[in-house]
């Protein structure tokens, strides 16, 4: 998965209202398909992705097509979506960097079609993905979101994993509490109705790395959502893109306590303890990561933000993690 960077530590003060989204202005044509391919500094995996979405192409009248480059600075991909296009696919260049969340909104701002897919410029869609979607959509016509499961590749495109099943969507639920504490969904997989983005509004500015999370939830808990259980989407996830970056830095672990606190005043049944207790868990597993292929200043990352979170935890929580700490660092060394 693209991202870009952003002033994390600025964002923490943003107002967490999401950004309006205005209807298509009437008299405009409208296609069912928007798929919007938000790009920065990815043009060596652009034509992958490009290639992707035009064999499945169902002509101009029913679908948009449409790169998004957030002012790239390491490479030009307009050559290239002229190349492959053909005209085709229009592309629209920011005019000034804004980070990655402000591109999604863009990307949804620019769209025309009634259902949207933004698809990262480094992934790619499978073989049947606007067909499958578009059927579901068709015969669920209250459903908001539609997700199906992708596959989660290495930069190469060699396979890791597949993302998981969800059950309840199966059912064609309302509920979002099974995404509370973890998040089951790859972007790529995701399609929403345009109108969903009109009525919820769009992606929060201030999370640099759940802001796709908070927004599935969002529209799934105020619409209802579907799912395919189909891998229909390639996720790309590397350490050299800015996901691992914000890793490496342990500024996905704050993004998650900033979404902790806008799924908070969702629903007061939300367990905050136990969504600050499964990122204590994620910023020793990631510190250790680190520490474990030698990258000091990211295992010093990880690990602050583990004991700046512990010193904030009942004594008896703190004896026990010291405890447990101690004996895996045993285990460590006598392996």
């Amino acid at each position: 998965m693209f991202i870009c960077r952003g002033n994390s530590k600025a964002n923490i003060t943003m107002n967490m209202t999401p950004p309006p989204i205005a209807p298509v202005p009437s008299g405009v044509d409208r296609p069912i398909w928007s798929v919007m391919i938000p790009t920065f500094n990815c043009a060596k995996y652009l034509c992958k992705t490009l290639n992707s979405v035009l064999a499945q192409d169902l002509g101009p009248g029913q679908m948009q097509i449409e790169v998004i480059d957030d002012l790239s600075t390491q490479d030009d991909p307009e050559p290239l979506v002229m190349e492959l296009g053909k005209g085709r696919v229009s592309f629209y260049r920011k005019p000034q960097n804004g980070g990655a969340i402000a591109n999604f909104n863009t990307c949804i701002e620019r769209s025309r079609g009634h259902l949207v897919h933004i698809l990262h410029g480094d992934d790619w869609v499978e073989n049947g993905f606007y067909e499958q979607f578009q059927k579901a959509f068709e015969q669920h016509s209250d459903i908001g979101i539609c997700i199906a499961r992708v596959f989660v590749v290495e930069e190469n495109g060699e396979l890791d994993s597949l993302s998981p099943r969800i059950p309840l969507l199966e059912s064609l639920t309302g509920q979002a509490e099974f995404m509370y504490y973890n998040n089951p969904v790859r972007t790529p997989g995701v399609v929403v109705r345009r109108r969903q983005y009109e009525l919820q509004g769009g992606f929060l500015l201030p999370l640099v790395h759940t802001a796709d999370w908070e927004m599935w939830i969002r529209i799934i808990r105020r619409s209802r959502g579907a799912f395919l259980n189909k891998p229909l989407a390639s996720y790309r996830f590397f350490p050299g893109n800015d996901t691992g970056r914000l890793i490496k830095s342990a500024e996905n672990l704050h993004d998650y306590l900033r979404l902790a606190n806008i799924i908070k005043n969702y629903d007061d049944k939300f367990d905050f303890k136990k969504f600050q207790n499964n990122v204590m868990r994620m910023a020793m597993t990631q510190s250790r990561l680190f520490e474990e292929i030698g990258n000091v200043k990211a295992y010093e990352a990880n690990k602050t933000f583990y004991k700046e979170l512990l010193a904030k935890q009942p004594i008896k929580r703190r004896v026990i993690e010291a405890a447990r700490n101690a004996l895996l660092k045993l285990v460590r060394i006598t392996n």
